[in-house]
């Protein structure tokens, strides 16, 4: 579904703040037997949601990424998985691999592209999609001029980070979130007082060190904790204050290992200033359902700072696979699940509150 320029700012400008203004859509629940029914109250927001533009799907089919799912995204479908488990809005983003292979000018253009489809995709749908712009890293110069667009333009709600970047021969090894390369990009995000949901990415050689990309899932979950430490010890969030960051998955494997990265109460009982960083950051639910998991995770970050992610690939049911998990964990208190389904995210995005 190509977008023409014209019809396409044509097109913000005749919706104007209607645009913005979502409708109210509630979810039907349909089909939903397998799951708990959504509930009048429910009226999920997911945070770490997947689409693809047409384009993106041409990039990657030649590409052997195995994300079917994404590769064959359809947004009726989409919006139906929505409705059956009671999702109220998604905010989409662009899954690894992200748009950079190698050349800066198509990375631009893909993202570009994502963008628009994304922000076409709020319009059709006013009230149900939110937007996470992706950025053409590491094309330092180009993700500024997209951020400008993003927020400018789509009036997007947050930028969208993959945890790394790969080592192209032009940028010299693999760059996480905290190298300095970065810093302009960090600067005018923490002058827009940005919110940056960041998802891991496949990071080489590591991926295909299993046969079968057994590794995948280990390599995304380390590699979102690599990037957690970049921002730390670079003081990264703290020298860019304003920048709020959302990490997928839970944090990685971060909330496990804490103490190898220095985290700690002190004699006093109070947390030293690493620990109140990662305390600061947001952290969503999606491969972090599991009552193993949810134990430790839920011990170390505030509920308050706990969003729902369904990690929805085109994958029908994923949202489902959350909630269950959620609804079945008998940590939570009832008003503590329906903060991390919905009241938690509309703290940052309030426009969706009447989604």
């Amino acid at each position: 579904m190509a977008i023409r320029r014209r019809e396409f700012i044509s097109g913000l400008a005749a919706a104007g703040a209607a645009a913005l203004v979502p409708d109210i859509l509630r979810a039907q629940g349909r089909g939903a037997a397998a799951a708990p029914p959504p509930g009048p109250s429910r009226r999920i927001i997911d945070t770490h949601y997947h689409y693809a533009s047409p384009k993106y799907s041409e990039v990657l089919r030649p590409m052997g990424t195995g994300q079917t799912g994404i590769i064959e995204w359809n947004l009726q479908k989409a919006v139906e998985d929505m409705d059956q488990f009671g999702v109220a809005t998604s905010i989409g983003s662009i899954s690894e691999p992200g748009v950079h292979f190698g050349d800066d000018a198509q990375a631009r253009a893909l993202a570009r592209d994502c963008n628009e489809f994304g922000k076409k995709m709020e319009m059709d749908y006013p009230g149900r999609f939110g937007l996470f712009a992706i950025l053409p890293l590491p094309d330092v110069d180009g993700s500024l001029k997209e951020i400008e667009y993003a927020y400018d333009t789509l009036k997007a709600d947050g930028i969208c980070f993959m945890s790394s970047y790969p080592g192209f021969s032009k940028y010299k090894g693999n760059k996480y979130l905290g190298d300095p390369m970065f810093t302009p990009v960090m600067e005018e995000l923490n002058r827009r007082k940005a919110i940056c949901y960041t998802h891991p990415f496949r990071a080489d050689p590591l991926y295909n060190i299993l046969p079968d990309r057994h590794a995948m899932g280990i390599v995304l979950s380390t590699d979102t904790t690599l990037t957690i430490e970049s921002i730390l010890y670079t003081k990264t969030a703290t020298r860019f204050p304003d920048i709020t960051f959302i990490w997928s998955h839970g944090g990685g494997t971060m909330p496990y290992i804490t103490s190898r990265f220095g985290a700690a109460k002190g004699p006093d009982g109070k947390p030293n200033e690493t620990l109140q960083t990662i305390q600061k950051f947001y952290y969503d639910t999606a491969q972090a359902y599991n009552p193993y998991t949810l134990e430790g995770f839920t011990r170390l970050i505030p509920n308050s700072h706990i969003f729902f992610g369904s990690d929805y690939l085109g994958n029908a049911g994923s949202a489902g696979n959350v909630i269950r998990g959620l609804d079945a964990y008998t940590g939570f208190t009832p008003q503590q699940r329906q903060a991390i389904y919905r009241d938690n995210a509309l703290k940052l995005f309030p426009r969706f509150a009447r989604a």
